[in-house]
């Protein structure tokens, strides 16, 4: 037993553990967002509006039918229905029957409706793809946030682990004489700077962590975090392209172009709607019906005279509008001022898509530019610190121009880190906007 206790000790034990350990990808994050974002879920919902506003609209081409039942006490000078006389009498009646219609033409209103509502999913899909490329996007920023505030707290540990040793050595050097103590507290305050800069470097990581997990709407916080995977930049090979072949490829792929282009079907669609009110309209119908009294003069039963009192009606009916107020008129001329409206959007949609796509491809162009002056920065400071520290451990040099030193190439560090992650994150635009898919973000 004290076996058994102590196995399933260890295992929720080991499962506790892993559950603490739960790092995520951004694979991860990206898919828990479009699964959980509330904007996503709105959008699914109205997807599922339109899905609903299309079966309204196959409805319309199906016959309707009613059924309708009366049971009547009467007393006193009424029509018996049977016999359709005056009775002055106490007696009970029953009628019953069923109603059909169909609309047989309405100016094909019903079709076009029919068609209004696919373009309609079609644009509420499309909205949705929108809202998952922004989300996905927005996710992935602040993720590459996360892992820039961390890469650069390990650039202040390990350029913390330098000066620690720096301090012992200037220590040494000053005991010996070979330095001013000076020196020593120019060192010494460069530690205590470090210090302080590492705890607000931890700050900025617990505080784009919870803005990410925020995000996810995930409430752990404290267990939150993310795998400190350092991504390698690739994917240059896009900047080849022309702008232009961006923007040809943007308008097939992006979902804004196709919402716009949907949306000006939808105002197109519904002036052919409103037009049709200008036909006439036929509509056909059949009712059937029949009638029972308890006071029926022959006394016959309740099944006889439901079946001897029973009636059809059928026909068709014509409906042919003349004057309405010039309610059709102004509705027609009201969609087609919405159909100019759409076409405005559209336009203003293809203008906004190419300067975006534009500052995308310029802004990725220049994080790269920056990106390769940053490596080249790191370059030359590494030399120039290592430079001073072969100065400063002989005393040619003060602690100030050695520190000076150190926070240049520290900062250069930094600078690598910041333009490298700025890199990864515009590149990942410019392939949004070329069409690659929100799952394949992969760095």
């Amino acid at each position: 037993m004290r076996k058994i206790i102590f196995l399933a000790c260890f295992l929720f034990i080991g499962i506790y553990t892993h559950a603490q350990e739960k790092r995520w990808t951004l694979q991860e994050c990206v898919a828990y967002a479009l699964e959980n974002n509330i904007s996503v879920k709105q959008s699914e919902l109205d997807v599922e509006a339109s899905a609903i506003d299309r079966s309204d609209a196959i409805g319309n081409f199906i016959p309707s039918l009613s059924s309708q039942m009366s049971l009547t006490s009467n007393s006193g000078l009424s029509i018996n229905p049977t016999t359709n006389r005056f009775e002055n009498t106490r007696f009970t009646s029953f009628s019953g029957g069923a109603t059909t219609a169909l609309t047989i033409f309405d100016g094909l209103r019903n079709y076009r409706q029919f068609q209004r509502s696919k373009l309609t999913q079609l644009a509420s899909e499309y909205s949705l793809e929108l809202m998952k490329d922004d989300i996905a996007l927005f996710v992935a920023n602040s993720y590459l946030q996360v892992l820039f505030n961390k890469q650069s707290l390990e650039v202040l540990i390990s350029q913390n682990a330098v000066t620690t040793e720096q301090l012992e050595r200037t220590q040494e050097l000053v005991d010996a004489g070979v330095l001013p103590s000076g020196d020593l507290l120019e060192i010494e305050a460069t530690n205590a700077n470090e210090l302080q800069r590492m705890v607000v470097a931890e700050n900025n990581i617990k505080i784009s962590l919870i803005s990410l997990a925020q995000t996810l709407l995930i409430k752990d916080y404290e267990n939150f975090d993310i795998a400190e995977d350092d991504y390698d930049v690739f994917g240059a090979e896009i900047l080849t392209k022309t702008p232009s072949e961006l923007i040809e490829r943007a308008r097939e792929e992006r979902f804004e172009i196709k919402v716009a282009e949907e949306n000006k079907k939808i105002a197109e669609k519904d002036v052919e709607i409103a037009r049709g009110a200008y036909w006439p309209t036929i509509n056909a119908f059949f009712n059937y019906n029949t009638r029972y009294a308890n006071n029926d003069p022959f006394s016959r039963d309740f099944t006889t005279q439901l079946y001897e009192n029973d009636g059809t009606t059928y026909g068709l009916q014509l409906n042919i509008p003349v004057l309405n107020g010039f309610a059709v008129r102004n509705q027609v001329q009201r969609n087609k001022v919405n159909v100019q409206r759409a076409e405005y959007r559209l336009e203003q949609a293809e203008l906004d898509l190419e300067a975006n796509v534009y500052q995308a491809y310029v802004d990725a162009k220049g994080a790269f530019r920056s990106y390769e002056a940053a490596l080249v920065a790191l370059n030359a400071q590494e030399q120039a610190y290592s430079y001073a520290t072969e100065r400063f451990d002989v005393g040619l040099t003060n602690g100030f121009e050695f520190s000076q030193a150190k926070s240049r190439l520290e900062n250069a560090q930094t600078e690598v880190v910041r333009t490298k992650y700025d890199y990864i994150f515009k590149l990942k635009v410019i392939e949004l906007y070329f069409g690659i898919p929100v799952t394949d973000l992969k760095f």
